[in-house]
């Protein structure tokens, strides 16, 4: 079934589609909690959740019931033309965790769509089409988001809509800012602000885009404050801050409910997506009134915040805040990063991340340089060992790690120690050649 499958995939979509495990490619067939059970019959831990969607885990009681409940209305679409109650619950839900004084939310369906949106608001609010955004960011796959991904291998277009100037990454181990401590990295990307602006762009500019931990560039962190000490920048001139928190929100990064907080900052635009929806499509934009109400003209999202989505939205943060997820996440992701720190393994060049956002970074023995090749069987170990992580990092030699927020103290050990298990086995290989 599995192989017959992978074959009708190969000959109707596109080759430029990634698919996991190759010719061992898997279908996920039934979850519960965080456990997903293949075509074959085999379960595995995820620790990966769909790239940090599938948020609160499978099967949720909560979730379910809130969308049979939906469901049962026989009204799935509206268009936000008419009136949706579920739409206008979770826009005051969010505005009031946001962090945003006087927020406004519009609903989309995506991140990419999120992050579309708040360019237009931005690039409106600043009569600019000019965006300064960061190397080895991802933002999404439309024609805008893509000129401001500084991810080569996820931009498919050197055509753009907009004129962007880019900043350097936190990127510790390579490139501007390596060998840096904390210190030295924040007046060193605050220099490299000043100088961007200095020499590369003209006039006035629109806005600076940031991920507060880089998800697809391989769970990079700058220091805490970084994007503070930006925005006294950026305010001399009145360049707006857009926090792409697609990855980072609603909790998991443990310490705070948003990226953002870890910096002493409130960002004009906060970008959502991801696990608000737990596997529904559901995404937006929070900022303030006077910057979101800067487009000119109509503009809607047909599905975005549909009364469906959104349904299943309100059970998400409703749950988020009722179970206390975010302390959750800072609990069981220091077993996991406090476990894959005790490795003292020359493949691993670094550990990093905070809650349940955790990147490990492999290079060749003795070396900076990155090993794809040692990922990809610890990735497959991994499978074997029935744990399911994702790859990431410019290089493509970081495992991603980004389970449920409802992760428990026995999962994470359990994951862990697959994980250990298969860093140490590829290391041992690496000795042999």
């Amino acid at each position: 079934m599995t192989d017959d499958l992978l074959a009708r995939h190969r000959a109707v979509l596109p080759d430029w589609m990634p698919i996991y495990y190759g010719d061992d490619a898997i279908e996920i067939v039934s979850g519960s909690g965080r456990r997903v059970v293949d075509g074959a019959g085999r379960t595995y831990l995820d620790f990966f959740g769909g790239v940090l969607t599938n948020m609160i885990g499978y099967d949720i009681a909560e979730i379910n019931e809130a969308v049979q409940r939906q469901l049962a209305t026989g009204v799935v679409h509206t268009s936000t033309l008419y009136l949706i109650r579920q739409q206008v619950e979770l826009a005051e839900k969010i505005a009031r965790v946001s962090g945003i004084p006087d927020a406004r939310v519009f609903l989309t369906n995506s991140g990419t769509e999120a992050n579309e949106t708040a360019l237009l608001m931005a690039t409106n609010a600043r009569r600019s089409n000019q965006i300064l955004a960061i190397k080895n960011s991802y933002h999404g796959r439309t024609f805008a988001t893509m000129a401001i991904t500084g991810h080569r291998s996820w931009s498919s277009s050197s055509l753009s809509p907009l004129s962007v100037s880019w900043l350097s990454s936190a990127d510790r181990l390579r490139g501007r800012m390596a060998g840096l401590g904390d210190g030295d990295l924040a007046e060193a990307a605050v220099d490299d602000l000043r100088e961007v602006l200095a020499t590369v762009t003209a006039g006035d500019v629109a806005a600076l885009i940031a991920e507060p931990i880089q998800g697809v560039g391989g769970f990079v962190a700058a220091p805490d404050g970084v994007l503070g000490a930006y925005q006294k920048v950026l305010n001399e001139s009145g360049i707006l801050l857009i926090a792409d928190e697609v990855q980072t929100g609603w909790g998991r990064t443990g310490s705070h409910f948003w990226g953002y907080q870890a910096h002493g900052v409130t960002p004009d635009l906060i970008t959502f997506a991801k696990g608000i929806g737990n596997g529904f499509a559901l995404g937006g934009v929070i900022g303030r009134a006077s910057v979101m109400n800067a487009v000119p003209a109509i503009s809607f999202s047909t599905f975005g915040g549909n009364p469906l989505s959104a349904a299943a939205g309100n059970a998400v943060l409703d749950y988020v805040l009722s179970h206390d997820l975010q302390a959750n996440a800072a609990a069981v992701g220091t077993i996991v990063l406090d476990g894959l720190r005790a490795l003292d393994l020359p493949i691993v060049a670094e550990v990093r991340g905070r809650g349940l956002m955790i990147g490990v970074e492999f290079v060749r023995p003795g070396t900076r340089e990155p090993d794809p090749a040692a990922t990809v069987r610890v990735f497959d170990e991994c499978k074997a060992g029935g744990l399911l992580v994702g790859k990431g990092g410019l290089y493509g030699n970081v495992i991603r790690i980004g389970p449920a927020l409802t992760l428990t103290e026995a999962e994470a050990r359990e994951g862990l120690a697959i994980l250990v298990d298969a860093i140490t086995r590829v290391d041992a290989e690496s000795r042999i050649n």
